[in-house]
């Protein structure tokens, strides 16, 4: 297939670039800079969709970077550097001549506040919202595009990958793995002391991580989340490493 991926320069991207061209598929990034197998996102609003069988959007500023403080300047960067490349891809897929059969969108910081009971699905994802959530809501509702299919790094490739390349696949597909639901940061710190061969870490104190990122975004770090790929399972994806001793083990070898 002939893939378009708007943010491919990224980390996601660049799995996913990789992913993909090992699987024989051709790749053109929509990127703000100039190069090799790129086109910038103006050469896209004015000209349009270059041929295509498949469009990704992997967009957006790195909400947890640390040299950006949490105000409201930065929100509305983060928004916009997503929403609004959201929009400029659904306008030129709405209007091409042949539109892409697959259109996948990536919602990296779709985050739902977490609840002691709740467990979160693709179909019941509950929780209260709050900016992130409704931020996913506009994503969402910015691609809905008819196609035949509608996720860090290697493990949401993969699934953008199976997205692509499955017909029928539609709706939300979580990108975790199995049995990651509920895993604490305690038990990771002491997963990888053991893939490491050494004594588990400490743990991060809260406040610090409070202090380098704020008080909004250190819940996403600090706060654990719930989280069953019921769907994913269900489309036919095989996660290569479905719990995290085998994440850990094939990382730090």
């Amino acid at each position: 297939m002939r893939v378009l991926v708007g943010g491919g320069t990224g980390f996601v991207g660049g799995a996913l670039t990789q992913l993909l061209r090992s699987q024989g598929h051709e790749v053109t990034h929509v990127s703000r800079h100039p190069g090799p197998d790129r086109i910038s996102w103006d050469e896209l609003s004015r000209s349009g969709l270059p041929p295509c069988d498949a469009v990704v959007n992997l967009a957006g500023e790195n909400v947890l970077n640390p040299l950006r403080r949490w105000d409201d300047a930065f929100r509305r960067v983060v928004v916009a550097s997503r929403v609004e490349t959201t929009k400029t891809l659904a306008k030129a897929i709405a209007e091409a001549e042949r539109p892409p059969r697959a259109w996948v969108l990536v919602t990296g910081v779709g985050y739902y506040r977490p609840s002691p009971t709740a467990e979160y699905t693709e179909e019941s994802p509950g929780g209260d919202f709050d900016f992130f959530s409704r931020l996913v809501s506009a994503w969402e509702a910015a691609a809905k595009i008819p196609g035949d299919s509608t996720r860090q790094a290697v493990v949401r490739s993969g699934v953008v990958c199976h997205a692509l390349e499955t017909e029928g696949v539609r709706g939300v597909l979580n990108g975790v793995s199995p049995a990651s639901s509920g895993t604490s940061n305690a038990d990771f710190a002491r997963e990888l002391g053991s893939a490491l061969g050494r004594p588990a870490l400490l743990p991060l104190p809260g406040w610090a991580v409070r202090g380098v990122f704020g008080a909004e975004r250190a819940v996403m770090l600090l706060e654990g989340q719930r989280v069953a790929p019921k769907r994913t399972l269900e489309s036919g994806y095989c996660f290569v490493y479905p719990d995290l001793p085998s994440a850990l083990q094939n990382i730090v070898s």
